[in-house]
Formats: C-alpha cells, sequence, structure tokens
C-alpha cells in the first residue's frame, strides 16, 4: 500500500513537471515557501528575544523572503548564534532556489524563442495573400504582389513552406529588400497537412497560389493541396485559388482535385505556346513579360456608360491614354478582339490596357488621323519553312505538334541532338516534316555542320535531364556560337531560347537572341495576375490559343509608309481597317536594349511617330 502511494505520488509530480516552464516555476514557488515559512517558525519558537528585535513574526518573514533572494543580504544581521544560523541556511537554500528558477526561466525563454523562430504561431490577418510552396519563383511573385499593392494603404503576403522560418525570411530579405507597405509573414510548415495550413488562417485570405515545389513529383504535393483546400469547411466567402501542375497529362486530376472554383493552369503547355508563337515573330516574350507583369501595363475591366451604343472599333481612340483590347459582357463573357462592329451594350465593361487604371481617361477630343499616311495592307501568302530545333527535351514533341498546325504544307522541322528521339512523329503530322542531324550543341564545328543559312527560325531547347543551372550555361555557350554563326551568314534565321533561370537571361542578351522563354517567370507572373483578378483567365487564355486572337508584331510598312510623320492613334486605325488592335510598336533599332528590347504598348496617340521598314507594330489579330 506505501509502494503504491509512493508511485501515484510520484506518477502525479511527474505529470505536473511534464507541462513545461510554469509547472517548473510553481514548484520552485512552494519550495521557497516551504523553506521561508519554516526557518520563520523555528526563528520564531526558539529566538523569542530575535524576533522581538525585528519585528516579530511578520518581521522575520519579510526577513528570510530578502536573504531568499538576494544572499548579500545577511551580511548586516545581527543577533543569537541560533538565529544567524536559521539566516544562513534560509540564504543558502535560496541560493539554490534562485539558481534553479534563473535556469528555468532562461530553459524556457530559450524554448520560446525557438518556437517563435519555428514560426508555429497562429496567423491573425483578413484580406491577405497567402502562397503554398517554396521555389525559386517565389521571389517573382512576391517582388509582383508588392508592385501590384502599391496603391493600398496595408497589405500582407503569408508564406506556408515546409521550411525554416528564419532560413525563408533571411532569404527573402536578401533578394527584395524593399516590398514597401507589403508585409511579407513566414510560416513553417507543410501544406500538405490540414494543421499546418490552419496556421495561415485561409477562412480570411483573399486568395491562395499554390506554387509547383521542386522535385520529380511537385504535382503530387499540387493536387494533395488542392484536395486538402477543397474539402475543407469554408467560414464566409471561400478566397480565390489559384495553382499550377507541371505535366500536362496531371491538368485532369488537379482541376477535379480543385473543384469548380479554383482555377489550374499547365505549365508544360503554356511554355510550349510561348515557344511556338515566339518563333513566329521576333520579340513577343518580352510583350508578354510585360503584360503579365504588374510593372508597366495591365488589363484593367472599364466601365465607360458614355460609349454604350457605340461600336468596339469606335471606342479604339476614345481614350487619352489605355487602348480597348476586348470586351466583358454583362453575363460573364469576355471577347478578345472582337469584330469592330461589336456593339457595346450597357453593363458591359471594356477591357483597356494602360499603365495605371487612374490613368485610364476618356478623350475630349479625338485624336487627328493622318490618312494619307495608312498604308493598303501587304497580304503575303504564306511560305514553306524550315526550322531548326536544337535540342530535346518533353516539350519538344508537343512544340512540333503545334507548329504543324501553324505553317504551310511543305514545311521541314529538323531536330539537332545528340541522340536520336524514339519517337517518329512524321505519320502524325500533316504540314511538317520532320528529320534528324546529329549536333553536340556546344561544339562549334558541330553547329556548323547543320547548313544553318538554310533555316529561318532557330529553337534552342533546354536540357531537362540535368541540373537548371548548368543546363542553363550550356545553353549560353550554345547561343554564343549560333550568334557568331549568324553575324557571319549575314543574319538568316532568327533564335528563340528557353531558359531556367531570368538571371541567366539577363546574361545571355549578349548574344542578341530574339527571345527567351523563362517559363518559371511566365508562371509566377500569370499565377499572381490571377490570384489578384481571376477575370483575366478568360483573356490570358484567349491569348496563348492559336485559334483566337493572338498577339503579333507584324511588318511596320503594312499599316504606315516607311518614313512618313503620323501618330499612333493612326496606327490604330489602319490596324483597325484591317479587323486588328494594335496596342504598340517595336523599334528595330532598340531591339538589343533592354529592359523593353524596342517594345513600346500604349503609347501617347498624339505624339509624332515615325516607322521605319524594319520596325514592327504589336496588334492583336486572327492570324
Amino acid at each position: 500500500m506505501h509502494r503504491t502511494l509512493r508511485a501515484r505520488l510520484r506518477y502525479w509530480f511527474d505529470g505536473t513537471m511534464d507541462r513545461g516552464t510554469p509547472a517548473l516555476i510553481g514548484w520552485l514557488g512552494l519550495a521557497s515557501l516551504a523553506l521561508i515559512t519554516l526557518v520563520s517558525s523555528v526563528v520564531v519558537v526558539a529566538a523569542h528575544k530575535d524576533t522581538e528585535e525585528n519585528g516579530g513574526w511578520p518581521g522575520v518573514i519579510w526577513m528570510s523572503l530578502l536573504r531568499t533572494l538576494d544572499p548579500g543580504t545577511m551580511g548586516g544581521d545581527t543577533g543569537q548564534p541560533l538565529f544567524l544560523i536559521l539566516m544562513l541556511t534560509v540564504t543558502i537554500g535560496g541560493i539554490f532556489i534562485v539558481s534553479a528558477l534563473i535556469g528555468v526561466l532562461t530553459t524556457g525563454l530559450e524554448t520560446r524563442i525557438q518556437e517563435l523562430r519555428k514560426g508555429k504561431s497562429r496567423l491573425i490577418e483578413h484580406g491577405h495573400t497567402i502562397v503554398l510552396g517554396w521555389s525559386d519563383q517565389i521571389f517573382t511573385v512576391i517582388a509582383e504582389l508588392v508592385e501590384a499593392n502599391q496603391s493600398e494603404r496595408r497589405s500582407c503576403v503569408v508564406i506556408l513552406a515546409d521550411r525554416d522560418k528564419v532560413d525563408m525570411d533571411d532569404e527573402i530579405r536578401r533578394r527584395i529588400p524593399d516590398t514597401g507597405k507589403t508585409r511579407v509573414i513566414c510560416r513553417s510548415g507543410s501544406p500538405l497537412q490540414r494543421a499546418d495550413l490552419e496556421l495561415v488562417s485561409p477562412d480570411s485570405a483573399k486568395a491562395i497560389m499554390v506554387l509547383p515545389p521542386v522535385g520529380d513529383d511537385s504535382d503530387i504535393d499540387v493536387i494533395k493541396v488542392l484536395l486538402l483546400l477543397n474539402n475543407r469547411t469554408w467560414r464566409g466567402t471561400r478566397p480565390n485559388v489559384v495553382a499550377a501542375v507541371q505535366n500536362s497529362p496531371n491538368l485532369a486530376a488537379a482541376r477535379l482535385a480543385a473543384g469548380d472554383t479554383a482555377l489550374v493552369i499547365d505549365v508544360d503547355d503554356i511554355a510550349v505556346r510561348l515557344i511556338v508563337q515566339s518563333h513566329r515573330q521576333s520579340g513577343l516574350s518580352t510583350v508578354f513579360n510585360e503584360l503579365l507583369s504588374f510593372i508597366g501595363n495591365e488589363i484593367y475591366p472599364w466601365a465607360e456608360p458614355g460609349l454604350t451604343g457605340s461600336t468596339y472599333g469606335e471606342s479604339l481612340n476614345a481614350f487619352e491614354l489605355g487602348i480597348p483590347i476586348g470586351l466583358h459582357r454583362e453575363d460573364g463573357e469576355i471577347l478578345v478582339n472582337p469584330a469592330m462592329d461589336t456593339v457595346i451594350e450597357g453593363g458591359d465593361r471594356l477591357l483597356i490596357l494602360a499603365e495605371d487604371d487612374l490613368l485610364i481617361k476618356r478623350a475630349t477630343d479625338l485624336p487627328t488621323i493622318l490618312r494619307s499616311a495608312i498604308t493598303a495592307a501587304d497580304v503575303r501568302s504564306p511560305v514553306p519553312d524550315r526550322t531548326l530545333v536544337i535540342g530535346w527535351n518533353p516539350r519538344a514533341a508537343k512544340i512540333i505538334s503545334l507548329l504543324d498546325r501553324l505553317v504551310k504544307s511543305g514545311s521541314v522541322v529538323d531536330i539537332a541532338a545528340p541522340r536520336q528521339p524514339l519517337e517518329d512523329m512524321n505519320g502524325q503530322l500533316d504540314n511538317l516534316t520532320v528529320g534528324f542531324k546529329h549536333c553536340d550543341p556546344i561544339h562549334r564545328p558541330s553547329l556548323e555542320a547543320l547548313g544553318l543559312e538554310s533555316y529561318r527560325h532557330v529553337v534552342v531547347l533546354t536540357d531537362d535531364a540535368i541540373d537548371p543551372g548548368r543546363a542553363d550555361d550550356r545553353t549560353l555557350v550554345t547561343l554564343l556560337h549560333l550568334r557568331d554563326i549568324e553575324i557571319q551568314l549575314g543574319d538568316p534565321y532568327s533564335i528563340v531560347t528557353e531558359m531556367n533561370d531570368d538571371a541567366n537571361r539577363e546574361v545571355a542578351q549578349v548574344t542578341k537572341a530574339d527571345d527567351f522563354i523563362v517559363s518559371t517567370k511566365v508562371i509566377s507572373l500569370l499565377l499572381t495576375q490571377l490570384s489578384e483578378n481571376r477575370n483575366l483567365y478568360a483573356v490570358f487564355a484567349d491569348l496563348f490559343d492559336p485559334q483566337g486572337s493572338e498577339i503579333y508584331l507584324k511588318p511596320a510598312p503594312g499599316y504606315l509608309v516607311p518614313g512618313t510623320e503620323a501618330n499612333f492613334a493612326t496606327v490604330i486605325e489602319a490596324a483597325r481597317q484591317r479587323g486588328e488592335t494594335a496596342i504598340g510598336y517595336r523599334l528595330a533599332q532598340q531591339s538589343d536594349e533592354p529592359p523593353l528590347y524596342g517594345v513600346h504598348l500604349t503609347p501617347s496617340k498624339t505624339a509624332p511617330l515615325t516607322l521605319s521598314e524594319g520596325d514592327s507594330v504589336v496588334v492583336l489579330a486572327e492570324d
């Protein structure tokens, strides 16, 4: 019985100790109280004279407490030996208790600091944007959200990733030192765990962005997160959820997991479409980067009741700043570059391309159009094309299939790679013939043996089988060789290349390739745009779709007489007559100058403008 009682008491004591720092402080407090009470009682019973001299029972209690907390206090004590011995006893006991208390407080404080460093506290925010996952894309996303929220008084971006919070904070501060009015908060936890998701308060968020993590199973993680979000019981309005998958075959499963309210985009498909469209016209990647970024021109839905009853074509020159590119119907339908005689109905909103919605302003007077400077459309019959694809990766087959839909019958695509692809595509194509040439892309003699002078377009694909940084290094060497050969041949071909890192894209400008496609950056920009305004999905889907209205850079002589001074309003009118929407131009002499590379979108409609033979007009058109 005695043994059982002792075991029970010990079990109870161990249970109280498991409660952490508060329990330890409580036990030390009880030990102090017991020591002070015991010593004070002995003093009162055995040392009457000393008790009376020190204020009786309350005075002895006070003296014992002071000596427990401060050992130096007993240095001036006087009295009988028993009294001094008892005061020494309480002092020595106090030394042990206070030392233990300091150790407990230090350990508890360190534990609390470690918990804060881990970022495990629950967030209390409202109207914030949540980013789930961590990759190099995160820095583009944060920079864009900071730019998008510049006009807001207060904004917040919250990142949840399975990484150390302090490491995330340090990396963000290093890469993005100035976040303006936007606070960036990191929480450490796995987006795949429901409990960790609750740390970032998804119920009060305005948008949730799911970034594909690094690794072969990245899509699996994205799908799991979408399942958790879709099956969650939401309190209040459900936030706007956007996500991306790396591999096209996983798109259907991801959209099923996400449900009807979330947007899921296909990284591979968009990269393929950008490469194919850029292959056909130089400078397109720069246009898309500006349209997708919050820096520069953006697309704004704009209600203009004064244009109700007018046609879309009449609205193109109706604004001093900003150019309409389509209509957002009252029923939700999106029309990009509709027919020029499309009537603007009550409740419709114009989709206007402008640097800022604050700058959109209706013109009081229509700009002057110099009709004598407008040239007749130069309709050129398509001719068979010859394209060289250097390298091979999983996107190459999709690129060739899409090209087959856009080129004239009799066109040729040759693949130059160290190993011949296993798949024979010729039986699946209508307009293209696919050939193979053995080539080591980083060796100059191997490239020269390809007969580059016979090709109009060269597409350089990144090698997905090696480290992305190393793949970019090899691509840079290939581009330098191609550029030098091109100079010697007299500039016979255009060059479009994939890059993994946008920083390498900046380094590669010395190669003067026509277009660089950094799919990770494009996807980051697109996800950020959709997180702010999901209605833009239909606009970008139309722009990326070859069957809809695409962005073209067409020769300027097809719109204005070369060398004739006019204005951009005249260019808009020339494009309108062809059923196209002009949104800017590209100057050939500035094509190698960053960051715009000669592209000027939404320029002044009244300022003098002279376009030359090599310049281009940026238009939205069906073909």
